[in-house]
């Protein structure tokens, strides 16, 4: 339903930083989510929802519509990196801005290029940016490889605090002041992502105890990673390294109950849609679980690129029913734009998904996931394996002896996908 006559409604979209698959109250009561736990029981959770398996490449093709190969944008826009989203391309974010959205924020991470500001958020149609560049910064005093990474639009910032309340405090001020005209705002939570480092009262709901000693670990408990290498503060730790990585998907909730109370202060409740999801799966080597999915971020099994996804607009996707549909990161652009009725020039990979909302069903498609893999409503592709994912989420049993025609009808598309958009595999 695009919309013409009637007010243009405002956009939210939510994007946690690997966040696991079994790491949400929903599903699994033992983590503490009560504000996401409530949104998906009034929208719709999105069981199938499928990104990369790291971030800098799903940010890239929920900006575009695009797949991020297509982009050039294969790994992480990392602090060491040159280059970043094509200039050429238009974001989400500009093709609001022809729509008729004056207002349009980018809060927490950006990750899609620093190193000439040609790729600064405000040079790519959004009109407010508050945060950080990179990954990995250290959450309390911002700083990343000694050099402080927190801006407010295009100045260095030196407020204090917990990164992600900064963040929240300052989406919830652009909503605030942005409620009386449709607006945008894309708030990149920069939570559970490593280093681990949790609010002492987000630490109490799991346990911790002050009197014990804090965990051995730098970033995540394991060694010989760049996050060891990184000069991260001790503060925020907790006594086990999963006990701090709970803590903080506590804190990312904290966030989304923020936003949404800031939506309903404002009564602009009915005419908001919300978009939550993870950029990728979550990564088991910092205490994230995905289970029963297989595998984690930086790889294609299911743990790292189905994620945890739910949207809602009060009165059109509400019900808290569960929607099984192959939807992705790509469809976010295409979507936003057939609502907000606006129009961009070139072609996109993603479809429209929203007659999905209102009970439809989508054409099947294949869908690409990245390296050697690529999946279907029913087949998924990863490897030289393939599986039904409709009898086996969990990819425990590989079908290609059983099903060999199906296996080389996959194997016969990827390859097409590689060859027509000059796709190099080895990433």
């Amino acid at each position: 339903m695009s919309v013409s006559a009637q007010k243009k409604p405002n956009i939210i979209i939510i994007v946690a930083d690997d966040l696991g698959w079994n790491d949400v109250g929903f599903h699994n009561p033992e983590m503490i989510t009560p504000n996401l736990n409530a949104f998906v029981k009034k929208g719709m959770e999105l069981k199938r929802f499928y990104v990369r398996p790291i971030c800098s490449p799903t940010r890239a093709g929920l900006m575009t519509g695009k797949y991020a190969d297509k982009l050039g944008i294969k790994g992480v826009v990392n602090h060491r990196a040159e280059g970043g989203l094509s200039t050429q391309e238009k974001t989400i974010a500009d093709l609001l801005a022809g729509a008729g959205y004056r207002n349009r924020g980018a809060f927490g991470k950006w990750h899609l290029g620093h190193s000439d500001i040609k790729y600064h958020p405000l040079r790519r149609g959004f009109t407010k940016f508050y945060g950080h560049y990179n990954g990995a910064i250290d959450y309390y005093t911002h700083f990343r490889n000694g050099a402080l990474d927190w801006h407010d639009d295009y100045k260095i910032s030196r407020d204090t605090g917990y990164s992600m309340d900064l963040i929240t405090e300052k989406a919830v001020q652009f909503i605030n002041k942005s409620a009386k005209e449709p607006f945008f705002a894309y708030i990149a939570l920069n939570a559970p992502h490593a280093p681990l480092q949790g609010k002492e009262e987000d630490l109490k709901l799991y346990g911790y105890d002050a009197s014990q000693p804090i965990g051995n670990y730098n970033g995540g408990g394991v060694q010989n990673n760049e996050y060891n290498t990184v000069d991260y503060g001790k503060r925020g730790r907790g006594n086990t390294a999963r006990q701090t990585y709970s803590a903080m998907v506590t804190s990312m909730d904290r966030a989304v109950g923020a936003v949404i109370n800031a939506i309903e202060q404002n009564k602009i409740v009915d005419n908001t849609i919300i978009w939550f999801m993870s950029d990728n799966g979550g990564a088991m080597q910092f205490s994230a679980t995905n289970k029963p999915l297989r595998g984690g971020k930086e790889t294609e099994w299911e743990g790292g690129v189905r994620v945890v996804s739910a949207v809602y607009w009060k009165g059109k996707w509400e019900g808290g029913k569960q929607n099984n549909e192959l939807i992705g990161y790509i469809d976010i652009f295409p979507t936003i734009e057939a609502i907000a009725g606006a129009k961009s020039k070139g072609a996109v990979d993603g479809v429209n998904v929203e007659k999905t909302f209102n009970g439809k069903t989508l054409a099947d498609r294949y869908f690409f996931l990245g390296k050697e893999a690529m999946v279907t409503r029913k087949w998924k592709l990863n490897g030289d394996q393939l599986f039904d994912m409709e009898k086996d989420p969990t990819e425990s049993h590989n079908l290609s002896k059983k099903f060999p025609d199906k296996y080389r009808e996959m194997l016969g598309h990827w390859k097409a996908y590689v060859k027509d958009n000059g796709v190099i595999v080895a990433n």
